[in-house]
């Protein structure tokens, strides 16, 4: 009999990561500013700037100080109010939080993606917007930057989820003013924690330089694009010297040293993963009780999870006793409205100041959506596990209710 597949594992570190580790570890060399040049964090960032097409990129801690710097950077009035989707994770209204502005949650359909006619309706009350591309599905980007464009609010995507996705041919991350990526173990690009950010503007990335800890004159130490003399990011850092606080959300060595030969097999894992999801997708969508949302027309996703929504589920427990099944079969299924205190679920945010909003539309949708992990590494036989698991635990549930209601 067939065993469920590991979908917890993250593909093994390259060796050359090993390597460097081994090398750093000999010297003990890793701060980022004790070399005077080409540390491995400067290396990172401006490798990853380069296959993003970015000017400037700058690694950090996680992908949430990452959110929380960027929003500094835009140096936004203390209050400010700032749209993020109601589906996100609760690391994007903490960011939002920490950096003494107001969440306002929006509307999510049930294709995960942000509810436009919400979205239009509350910008006017907006001074910046963040964009959560939330398991690697895409909001309509086209529209949401016009909006934003037109009433001159700057947008920061949150591709944590979506290294390699691209929207028109565009790789998400460049699209708004500032991208945010994330390296922790369940994403695309695997150190355990850590994140970046990318942006085409010297002043925002001088801002956050410093503000992660770049103090006295160790910005000088980030690398310019092609190594060149950028005198307009040079002029950038000597008007924030001294003017900012210094957060210490750096990088260490050891964390780009693990990310750094991972860059080469973003292409492979983003085709791999592609391919993964849609094989499981087509394969769910023929039960009639799961649905799997296309993806919008400009958008080609990355994903390494897959998301469907239970259908024809009237009550909570059919939804939890499809959950139970699915797991007797070996496939952990999370419904995100379901899980006790589900960090994905908006009403848990007790953190954020104010009352909570009447999401309706994000809330039905939570209900009943369903969260699998799905990685690249994964070879046919093991999907064909999973959606076999699925469709059974689906039709066992759905078999007994509707015997129950005859």
């Amino acid at each position: 009999m067939a065993t469920a597949p590991n979908v917890y594992d993250a593909e093994p570190i390259p060796a050359a990561a090993r390597a460097e580790i081994d090398r750093l570890l000999q010297s003990g060399d890793l701060f980022r500013y004790t070399a005077p040049e080409n540390a491995p964090v400067a290396l990172l960032e401006r490798e990853f700037a380069d296959m993003m097409g970015s000017k400037y990129a700058l690694a950090v801690s996680s992908c949430s100080a990452a959110i929380f710097l960027s929003l500094e950077a835009l140096d936004l009035p203390h209050g400010a109010n700032v749209l993020i989707p109601a589906f996100t994770f609760a690391a994007v209204p903490s960011a939002v939080v920490h950096a003494n502005c107001q969440p306002v949650l929006v509307e999510v359909a049930d294709n995960y993606r942000i509810d436009i006619a919400d979205f239009e309706a509350k910008l006017p009350t907006a001074q910046a917007v963040i964009i959560s591309h939330m398991r690697g599905h895409t909001s309509d980007m086209d529209a949401i930057m016009a909006l934003c464009d037109a009433a001159g609010i700057p947008v920061i995507e949150d591709a944590a989820h979506s290294l390699g996705t691209t929207w028109h041919g565009r790789k998400i991350g460049t699209i708004a003013k500032i991208g945010c990526f994330s390296f922790q173990s369940y994403k695309l690009v695997n150190a355990g924690e850590g994140g970046i950010l990318i942006t085409d503007d010297a002043d925002l990335v001088a801002r956050a330089v410093i503000m992660s800890g770049a103090y006295e004159h160790n910005w000088a130490k980030h690398k310019a694009p092609d190594g060149q003399n950028d005198p307009e990011l040079a002029q950038a850092f000597a008007r924030w010297q001294n003017q900012l606080p210094l957060y210490n959300m750096r990088m260490q060595n050891l964390s780009a040293a693990v990310i750094r030969p991972q860059l080469p097999e973003v292409a492979r894992r983003v085709r791999d993963g592609r391919a993964n999801h849609d094989y499981v997708a087509e394969q769910l969508n023929t039960s009639p009780w799961l649905a799997v949302p296309p993806a919008l027309a400009p958008e080609d996703r990355a994903p390494d999870s897959i998301q469907f929504n239970l259908v024809g589920f009237a009550h909570d427990d059919d939804a939890r006793a499809f959950a139970a099944a699915a797991e007797t079969h070996g496939v952990k299924v999370q419904v995100f409205g379901l899980s006790k205190d589900n960090a994905r679920a908006y009403w848990n945010w007790h953190f954020i100041p104010g009352e909570m909003p009447e999401l309706p539309q994000t809330r039905a949708m939570l209900m009943r959506a369903c969260d699998v992990r799905l990685p690249a590494r994964l070879g046919r036989d093991d999907l064909d596990y999973i959606a076999s698991a699925l469709i059974a635990a689906a039709d066992e549930i759905r078999g007994e209710t509707r015997a129950y209601g005859t």
